[in-house]
């Protein structure tokens, strides 16, 4: 893998390919900020609080996920403006890892501040509707949907589990969640993960510094090395959704690991020979 942004974020996590602005974005959860590139140009905006993952609403607004609330936020005023709340009377958790589905909702998860067990959870935000779907989650990760709009699958990390669960007419959970892969064998941690067009997932595995590659049936068939042991999120951009990039971490890297990986919390890239799945847009 090549570096595609060599900016160390301490946790970075969230990437999101800008269809129409054609244009990664992404999130430094401890550093409070939302970072991107415009050519050779580094864009950076700083928050008050933590923020860790968005949707597109627009050509220039976001819907923003932080610690307290989902906001629309505009890229060329640098403007936010409140939707809804999000555990805002909780100052113990924060949000993580979150997508849009295809029916225009926004799923999102929660977690305590210090990965404490039971704090999470991952609610769903729908046309002004904000709903807990399921809880209670340790931390919430590989929240992703299969490009037939009919299923949709996250892990708790701490389980090593991801799990897939089937989506009704308006893309609400329908039914309970069902074990998909299994990673407790290999001792891994599912961290973010996206689905390609061929319905193959693709997940990173914290602590692992891969990227792997999972057919319908659970099947790993193959895997990216990063080198960066945190390997946080993928996601499919560039031209032709053919690009795999990928955000890490130096959080929890002690100084012996950091020399080893000096690079990591930066954002790496690849070529892949199966393209993604564009990004779908938030229905506010």
């Amino acid at each position: 893998m090549t570096l595609h942004d060599t900016r160390l974020c301490a946790l970075g996590e969230g990437p999101l390919w800008h269809p129409e602005r054609g244009q990664l974005f992404w999130f430094d959860i401890h550093g409070h900020r939302l970072l991107s590139r415009d050519g050779d140009v580094a864009l950076d905006w700083p928050f008050e609080m933590a923020v860790s993952a968005a949707g597109w609403v627009d050509r220039d607004t976001l819907l923003v996920a932080s610690s307290t609330g989902l906001f629309q936020f505009d890229l060329t005023t640098g403007r936010s403006a409140p939707v809804a709340k999000l555990e805002a009377d909780r100052p113990e958790t924060r949000s993580n890892d979150g997508r849009a589905d295809p029916h225009g909702g926004f799923w999102i998860g929660t977690m305590g501040n210090n990965a404490e067990p039971g704090l999470g959870a991952i609610h769903r935000y729908y046309r002004g509707d904000l709903r807990t779907i399921f809880d209670p989650v340790d931390i919430p990760n590989a929240i992703a949907f299969h490009p037939d709009g009919e299923t949709a699958c996250f892990t708790d990390t701490a389980t090593r589990i991801i799990q897939k669960v089937q989506l009704g007419p308006e893309g609400w959970p329908k039914g309970d969640p069902e074990p998909w892969i299994d990673l407790r064998a290999n001792s891994e941690h599912p961290d973010g993960a996206v689905f390609d067009a061929e319905g193959h997932l693709w997940v990173a595995l914290w602590g692992a510094g891969r990227v792997a590659r999972f057919t319908p049936d659970g099947t790993r068939v193959g895997e990216m090395r990063l080198p960066a042991p945190h390997s946080s999120c993928p996601a499919f951009g560039g031209d032709g959704l053919g690009t795999l990039f990928v955000t890490s971490a130096r959080a929890d890297l002690d100084a012996h690991a950091l020399a080893e990986a000096p690079l990591s919390g930066a954002v790496f890239t690849a070529l892949t020979d199966v393209a993604g799945v564009a990004e779908h847009r938030v229905m506010l």
